[in-house]
């Protein structure tokens, strides 16, 4: 096989000291500021229920009752009866399994590693994509390649180039050593987190008292696998397991100096390199975990008849920013959830109870006629109907909102056992979706977070509502589905567990962890170097790649000014000067710009109000250019920590994203 020991060899000590990179990039965990990530509805929905009725509640949080059950199969048995549902099987076809050896061909693709394959790619640009990788992310891409080169010899097709003739033989076998230290890194950097945060086990809760779990972004979440399931092996630890019961704990996530990242902060090139490298990190995090998951590909869909159901997500949209620019989700799906919002949350049984199918049937006839030629009205409309309806608009997509190649990873999460670890499958999973399926399905989860603030009013707590949508994002004719086999409890358990997760960490998993950002910055830092790579210079340009930030020089913090570009759409332009020292934050720069805009209301800065008050647009600080193509800032942003990070961006003040725009 060309691609052997050595070979392996020369591709892991590519990703050599990555975590440590990462490390380096990110301040000690002492510096760290506390994030709870769970919805503030949640929360209090929680701690009113211990108050309330402690010893019901915890029973009501913990499993889903009779009622639930029930409800979760009647909505599989109404998805398997309804319209489009009639021949399931037949519809499946449709979505085939890729042949041998193209699943990997498209997932190289995917990942951004298709030069691997390819004969008219640069040796360079192999070193590039490599050189961010960790060990246990590397290993995965090896492992494809393994598969690829397996299936090419069977088609008794040509197998891809040995890593052997990428890299000279005498520069692999001299820094071979260095592969070795990956793991150690990680170790290392895995060592100097609180051990609370990270440790393999939990102690047994005292009944009432909060749980807590920490969730650690810094270290890819491989590895953190790999050194969680070193320590799961030890005797010790098999005896002290905590026992899940069911109830879900307040996840803490520490905050680092550079901020949190949310999906929608970055450029779509950076975007385009986080997928990448969330695909890598998944499938190396289900290689460890040994989640068997297939990707489908969606077949031809026959071109639907109706404006509204039936109709791509991204046709939808397309259509419908002709109407309304910039809009993410679908304008239909917009008002259905509008309505809701307004008439439905505090409605008895919202979403379980079933409308009239006669009323629904003359509704959505009505709908696709009339919703874009003119007003429709809602004022006759039963929240039950439109509930229905909203369910019905889901499923009928052509292909799963949770998207063909990536529903049955989604629903392969209900079979991990950690909840630390199925929240970092999510969040990878949630960073793979296309952005109309991934705006969808947030609008969505937001929706359904306020049914469950409601439950005094409409009885609908989070297991219920989760086991009565799991069906209708987890069950989709286009691609087979285990998630629902079977009658047993535990079955509709585990699919509304997914759909539970999802609900109530949405926030947390919306966000982009630091690692997948050190990384980024360093694939980009990495790109611009280009022009440095050449073979007999390989080996300097790899230690290069992997000096430690740490070693750099520190800036002269006490001469350091920054000057910031202000472009807030059509009312400034200019600049201003900022001093920076070791408490400076995004917010402080913000107040600053706000601060001299009150004293000079007559520099265009702001909007005269009728009072005679000046009214100054939502800004927000973005980082440009450097290691980073556009960034939107988090305001607890520390600003000397950005410029050592990315000392050749820009920092201009823009319009906050969507100011004064709906969804």
């Amino acid at each position: 096989m060309p691609w052997g020991r050595s070979g392996s060899a020369a591709l892991l000590l590519l990703s050599g000291r990555a975590i440590g990179r990462a490390k380096a990039r990110n301040p000690s965990p002492t510096e760290m500021s506390v994030e709870p990530w769970a919805s503030p509805q949640d929360q209090a929905a929680a701690e009113h229920a211990h108050s309330t009725h402690a010893a019901s509640s915890e029973d009501q949080e913990q499993h889903p009752d009779k009622l639930c059950l029930d409800s979760f199969w009647s909505e599989v048995e109404t998805i398997r009866q309804g319209s489009g549902y009639t021949d399931l099987e037949c519809s499946r076809r449709d979505s085939r399994q890729s042949e041998e050896g193209e699943q990997e061909e498209q997932w190289l693709a995917d990942a951004g590693l298709s030069t691997l394959i390819s004969e008219d790619s640069e040796d360079v640009d192999k070193a590039v994509l490599l050189s961010t990788l960790t060990r246990t992310q590397a290993e995965a891409v090896q492992r494809r390649l393994d598969s690829y080169t397996l299936s090419l010899r069977k088609r008794n097709k040509a197998a891809p180039r040995d890593v052997r003739d990428i890299f000279n033989p005498s520069i692999s076998q001299s820094l071979l050593p260095e592969a070795h230290h990956s793991e150690d890194s990680a170790q290392n950097s895995m060592a100097s987190l609180p051990k609370t945060s990270l440790s393999a086990v939990t102690p047994e809760h005292h009944r009432g008292a909060p749980k807590e779990e920490f969730f650690i972004t810094d270290v890819a979440y491989c590895e953190q696998a790999v050194i969680f399931l070193k320590q799961a092996r030890l005797p010790q630890n098999n005896s002290q397991r905590r026992k899940e019961d069911g109830t879900l704990p307040r996840v803490i996530c520490p905050k680092c100096r550079l901020g949190v990242t949310r999906i929608q902060d970055l450029s779509h090139s950076d975007m385009k390199k986080v997928r990448q490298l969330a695909l890598i990190d998944m499938t190396a995090l289900c290689d460890l975990l040994e989640l068997e998951v297939k990707r489908h590909k969606s077949g031809k869909r026959k071109i639907p008849e109706s404006t509204l159901y039936g109709v791509p997500l991204a046709a939808l949209l397309e259509n419908d920013q002709k109407i309304k620019p910039n809009t993410s989700t679908p304008l239909f799906m917009q008002a259905l959830l509008s309505f809701l919002e307004k008439k439905g949350v505090d409605s008895e049984g919202i979403l379980r109870v079933p409308g009239s199918q006669s009323r629904i049937k003359l509704l959505q006839q009505n709908l696709e006629t009339n919703f874009y030629s003119g007003p429709v009205s809602w004022d006759d409309v039963s929240p039950n109907d439109a509930a229905a309806l909203l369910k019905k608009f889901i499923r009928e997509l052509p292909a799963p909102l949770l998207s063909a190649e990536y529903l049955n990873t989604f629903s392969a999460v209900r079979d991990i056992t950690e909840l630390r670890q199925k929240l970092h499958m999510l969040n990878l999973l949630i960073l793979l979706l296309p952005e109309p399926n991934r705006n969808t399905l947030k609008a969505l989860l937001e929706f359904l977070s306020k049914v469950v603030s409601r439950e005094r009013k409409n009885r609908m707590n989070l297991w219920a509502v989760a086991t009565i949508m799991a069906p209708n994002l987890f069950l989709h004719k286009a691609v087979s589905s285990r998630l629902t086999e079977g009658a047993e409890k535990g079955h509709a358990e585990k699919a509304a567990d997914v759909m539970r997760l999802l609900i109530r960490y949405q926030d947390l998993l919306w966000t982009i962890p630091n690692f997948l950002m050190s990384q980024v910055r360093k694939l980009n830092e990495n790109s611009n170097r280009r022009y440095q790579f050449y073979d007999r210079r390989i080996k300097n340009l790899l230690r290069k790649i992997h000096t430690d930030s740490r070693d750099k020089p520190e800036k002269n913090i006490l001469e350091l000014c920054r000057t910031v570009k202000i472009q807030v759409g059509d009312l400034v332009s200019g600049t201003l000067e900022f001093q920076l020292n070791i408490n400076s934050r995004a917010s402080d720069l913000l107040a600053q710009f706000h601060r001299q805009s009150v004293r000079s209301p007559d520099n265009g800065k702001g909007k005269m109000r009728r009072n005679g008050s000046v009214a100054y647009p939502d800004c927000v600080l973005y980082e440009v250019g450097g290691n980073i193509g556009e960034h939107c800032l988090d305001p607890d942003t520390h600003l000397l920590d950005l410029f050592n990070s990315n000392s050749g961006g820009e920092w201009v003040i823009k319009l906050k994203p969507n100011a004064g725009r709906g969804l």
